[in-house]
């Protein structure tokens, strides 16, 4: 006894020091206003484990280690302070205080991580674990019961009325679990019936998720019984965005040169480009499109508020060697997706086995890149309805799902939106023969011979790049002696002067380029002016017409 007392006043104390009972006074006058007697009030505090321990260090092991029942003392807590401080009227027992308990972190020690990897799993105990991760697939937003009221079914019994039988949500307990019709009454053993009009509901945690992006999870995972199978599932309680740290140091070898080029706005730049890909192709091939997948790479940060999209489409008649260019340059991203022909681009829909049976929304690759890079790869390789859907995605940034709802269990049909927060890269046969032989003029590079890609495809495109080198015969042939020597001589650097740009240096170049805040200097502004100026007259000379597309605009 002496011990839960001595728990109890730490409770209040941190409480009373973490804003905990201004919270609680807070919701307690909100439930006041809107003047409707409920059978369970339910309140969360965020509780910081190391704050915590260092007031009592037996009520944070309770926290980290057995969370029903430091919940079921906050609760009581709760119970007190509201009957004492008369902050609702119309409460009569202690089960009408729900109360749950967000851990805002866990200590960084591996036993408190949740390793999915290990099996079998589920074996632990019952406390909070952490986890990180990517969220590759979400069902609709469906409601669960909190808490319950059931009454004795017979009229005589003290238990058909007040507050005696409170069923609340408990974690890895199902909707069934929590509201059932075999209760019986703890008194005299009649069936219970529940007071529906009682029943609270919520869908708080759902919301705060987006498909596609990485988050920090503290939960705490349960076996989920749905005879005659048995789930393994955890429960979050605490849900925050995650962004993986990055070195942001750019290395000595780049500042050397940063250095050395200061006396030219433009050297710097050439010589980064100049050397990038060098383990593939030699220095000096296919400038112009390593030059775009740098640029492409920087833009590729995740920024909901100020989207800048930087899709490239390279136009080769070699289109091996490009590929293998892209492919090498795809883990600089932030995250980067390898999109299959045959795979799904944008989402797709199943139903949910291990829940209610509701729509499962599963990510495509290009929601799965988001924040990042989604290689397409060969658009020849690709069939007509999937260009089709590409197409849509790069003009619309936009992927909608349309979930029928009699299908999924629900009466009303729905549609769900998800933004497309991603830079495409693909590549394609400027050489394969085609019905229509057609030219983009793009923004930077004029115009260009399109081969077998549609038009308007190649529009919605940022960036189209016309790769010529490979019609040169000396530069066909440092591709063949680059591919010779590395046949011969694995391992060995092939361009000394090239190869102190590592991969890493590559990575912390671009990650520092991706922080920074970019001014546009009078000087830019006038020369990009001058171009969208000569670009039109061009256009009004050459096809008697001087508008400009609005993708070549917003790539200027």
């Amino acid at each position: 006894m002496d011990n839960l007392l001595s728990l109890k006043e730490a409770i209040i104390i941190y409480l009373d020091r973490s804003g905990g009972l201004r919270k609680l006074m807070d919701d307690c006058n909100a439930i006041k206003g809107a003047h409707q007697m409920q059978a369970v009030y339910r309140f969360s505090f965020d509780v910081n484990p190391s704050e915590v321990l260092e007031l009592d260090a037996t009520l944070g092991d309770c926290i980290l280690h057995d969370p029903l029942k430091a919940a079921s003392l906050f609760q009581s807590v709760c119970f007190l302070s509201i009957k004492t401080l008369s902050l609702i009227e119309h409460i009569e027992t202690e089960n009408q205080v729900n109360v749950v308990l967000k851990p805002t972190h866990l200590p960084p020690f591996p036993n408190y991580c949740l390793d999915l990897s290990e099996f079998p799993c589920g074996y632990g105990p019952m406390r909070p674990f952490a986890l990180e991760g990517l969220v590759i697939a979400m069902t609709r937003v469906t409601k669960y019961t909190q808490g319950a009221r059931f009454l004795c079914s017979d009229e005589k019994c003290p238990c058909s009325r007040g507050f005696h039988h409170i069923r609340v949500h408990v974690p890895g307990a199902t909707e069934s679990a929590t509201i059932r019709s075999d209760f019986m009454c703890f008194l005299c053993s009649s069936p219970l019936k529940e007071d529906v009009k009682s029943r609270v509901l919520g869908d708080e945690l759902c919301d705060s998720m987006r498909i596609g992006h990485l988050y920090r999870v503290v939960g705490i995972p349960a076996h989920v019984h749905q005879w005659p199978s048995v789930t393994w599932s955890v429960e979050a309680c605490s849900v925050q965005p995650w962004t993986p740290k990055c070195p942001c140091v750019v290395s000595k070898n780049f500042q050397n040169l940063l250095a050395a080029s200061a006396c030219s706005p433009w050297r710097f730049t050439a010589v980064v480009a100049n050397s990038f890909g060098s383990p593939v192709i030699p220095p000096g091939l296919y400038n112009t499109l390593k030059l775009g997948i740098l640029l492409s790479l920087v833009q590729s940060e995740d920024i909901p508020d100020a989207p800048n999209h930087l899709d490239v489409l390279a136009l080769t008649s070699d289109t091996l060697i490009i590929d293998r260019l892209m492919r090498s340059s795809l883990p600089l991203s932030s995250r980067g997706i390898l999109h299959a022909p045959t795979g799904e681009l944008l989402a797709s829909l199943s139903r949910d086995e291990h829940g209610a049976g509701t729509a499962n929304m599963h990510a495509g690759s290009a929601l799965l890149a988001t924040g990042g890079i989604c290689l397409l790869g060969d658009l020849t390789c690709y069939k007509r309805d999937k260009l089709e859907v590409l197409q849509s995605a790069l003009e619309n940034r936009t992927v909608s799902v349309f979930i029928p709802g009699k299908k999924y269990g629900d009466d009303m049909d729905q549609q769900i939106s998800f933004p497309i927060q991603c830079n495409f890269w693909a590549l394609a046969d400027a050489a394969c023969p085609s019905k229509r032989t057609a030219k983009c003029d793009n923004a930077v590079l004029g115009a260009v011979e399109m081969g077998s890609v549609p038009l308007q495809l190649a529009e919605a495109f940022g960036l189209v790049v016309q790769c010529r080198e490979t019609s040169s015969d000396p530069l066909l042939l440092s591709m063949a002696v680059h591919t010779l020597r590395q046949a011969i001589l694995p391992g060995e650097p092939l361009y000394p002067a090239c190869m102190q740009f590592t991969t890493q240096d590559y990575k912390e170049l671009l990650a520092q380029a991706r922080d920074l805040k970019v001014d546009m200097s009078p000087t830019a502004e006038k020369m990009i002016h001058g171009y969208y100026m000569a670009s039109r007259r061009v256009r009004s000379h050459s096809t008697q017409c001087s508008s400009v597309s609005v993708t070549s605009i917003k790539l200027l």
